[in-house]
């Protein structure tokens, strides 16, 4: 069966055989020929080859050094090496350089074509595996760091040339900012972009389990360790680890972590072996890390071993000229996922989006997006279909009913106010549920708790549970 968009080239400085070949594949192929290696080179040049069909021993160049200089060619062809008895194993040699394949002449013509199918189809996978990576690179690359405030591009610039560098990167930001979107940005952008990215999110770990999950344990070593665990430096190795939230990291794990930072091995725990892994951290927290060292409660040369490159990301609130195109970009990203034609969103609901504080910042504005799609009932989104949080600020801005202060007279609300309020109307939708308040907020439940200890609401129960205990009581 024709095949006229697959394209051969073959070459060879024999006459006959070249010409004989290209009348066997002309019948499948779409083939083009070579009498040696510069021409074929010139070839390549101009005509997007898929495989290359090469003597191995040709004048002026090999086929060896032909199928090297071929690798500048995007996407690269594969090649299928033909060679004499005498010169199998310079073949066998190419083989291991990255020929898919050698035949011997006089070339079985079955055998021939058996390869070449098998052969064509690697290459597809090959190119289908480039063009998800490139997919890849644009979902977590630069492409993914959305906004034209001065903010994020410059930004995007210290991405730019921070992530080439063996440099260690503390990302400090508020929580939604983006943080891990930054990392694996740097990751993509690195010549670590083909190892592997791997993330720790450290609050969610009890100092045990955490130690367990960066360095692995050997069998037998604690109770329920049944078998030896690879943790997520030895996962790493060759690329980038993420480790957020780091401020949160007892003691302890500061101290195994600074050496492996420093010596680039560990040994894992409940083990003598020392293992050794080539890994770039990447660090992340929303604590004030300089404030903790200064308390103790976060080792000094660990700080500074983290902090040789310090990225700042800016809360939401400071580039609101970012919001539209946000709001563009998470339309059409959950209209696409929910098979929904994407809406128009009303100049009214982009004010209140441009006037709300977003205390849950990025992370909040996705979310609400999200809601405000699923629950869409036409193709034009206006404040009524905004969450209820941006629309009693909206109210408090204005001076409606619920802004006013208990003398009576409107109150505009601060920031840490306006985020009061919210995380106790969140509370009390919920019956007091913190892990789903936090998600209908937009942050961790880690921020969560630290809110209410700064907001003296620790101990605070939504009016519902309040007036249910009474009741029992």
């Amino acid at each position: 069966m024709k095949n006229p968009e697959t394209t051969l080239l073959i070459v060879d400085d024999e006459k006959n055989t070249r010409e004989g070949l290209a009348r066997a594949l002309q019948r499948t192929y779409r083939v083009l020929t070579a009498e040696s290696g510069p021409e074929a080179l010139r070839v390549l040049q101009t005509e997007p080859v898929d495989l290359v069909l090469s003597d191995v021993r040709m004048p002026e160049m090999d086929g060896l050094t032909l199928m090297k200089r071929a690798q500048s060619a995007e996407p690269p062809p594969v090649f299928v090496l033909l060679t004499a008895y005498g010169t199998i194993d310079a073949a066998v040699e190419a083989t291991k350089a990255g020929a898919y394949d050698y035949l011997t002449k006089p070339v079985d013509l079955d055998r021939l074509e058996t390869v070449l199918q098998r052969a064509l189809a690697s290459r597809k996978m090959e190119v289908e595996n480039r063009r998800l990576r490139e997919q890849l690179d644009q979902r977590f690359g630069l492409e993914s760091i959305i906004g034209q405030s001065p903010q994020i591009r410059e930004l995007q610039e210290t991405i730019r040339q921070v992530a080439p560098s063996r440099a260690t990167v503390l990302i400090e930001g508020e929580s939604g900012t983006g943080k891990e979107l930054v990392a694996r940005a740097l990751h993509q952008l690195s010549p670590r972009s083909r190892g592997p990215f791997i993330a720790v999110h450290c609050a969610a770990l009890s100092p045990t389990l955490l130690e367990s999950e960066l360095f692995g344990h050997e069998r037998g070593a604690f109770t329920g360790a049944v078998a030896r665990h690879t943790g997520r430096f030895e996962a790493a190795d060759g690329g980038t680890l993420f480790l957020d939230e780091i401020g949160e990291i007892a003691a302890g794990v500061q101290v195994k972590i600074l050496r492996a930072l420093e010596e680039h091995r560990f040994e894992r725990v409940g083990g003598s072996d020392t293992v050794e892994v080539d890994v770039r951290l990447i660090a992340a927290t929303n604590r004030n890390l300089p404030q903790m060292v200064a308390e103790g409660r976060f080792r000094e040369d660990l700080y500074y071993r983290l902090n040789v490159v310090t990225i700042v990301l800016p809360p939401l609130r400071e580039r609101a000229e970012d919001i539209p195109l946000l709001v563009a970009h998470f339309l059409q990203e959950f209209s696409a996922e929910n098979e929904k034609p994407t809406p128009v969103l009303s100049p009214e609901a982009m004010d209140m989006m441009l006037t709300y504080p977003w205390p849950g910042n990025v992370r909040e504005l996705r979310n609400a997006i999200e809601r405000m799609v699923v629950l869409a009932k036409g193709d034009r989104l206006t404040v009524r279909d905004l969450p209820p949080a941006l629309r009693e600020h909206a109210q408090s801005r204005t001076g409606g009913a619920k802004a006013t202060a208990e003398d009576g007279r409107p109150s505009a609300f601060s920031l840490e106010e306006t985020e009061r309020r919210m995380i106790l109307r969140a509370l009390e939708a919920v019956q007091g549920n913190r892990a789903r308040a936090a998600e209908q907020l937009g942050i961790s439940r880690r921020t969560l708790h630290r809110k209410l200890n700064e907001y003296g609401l620790r101990n605070v129960a939504p009016a519902g549970r309040r007036g249910r205990r009474a009741h029992a009581s």
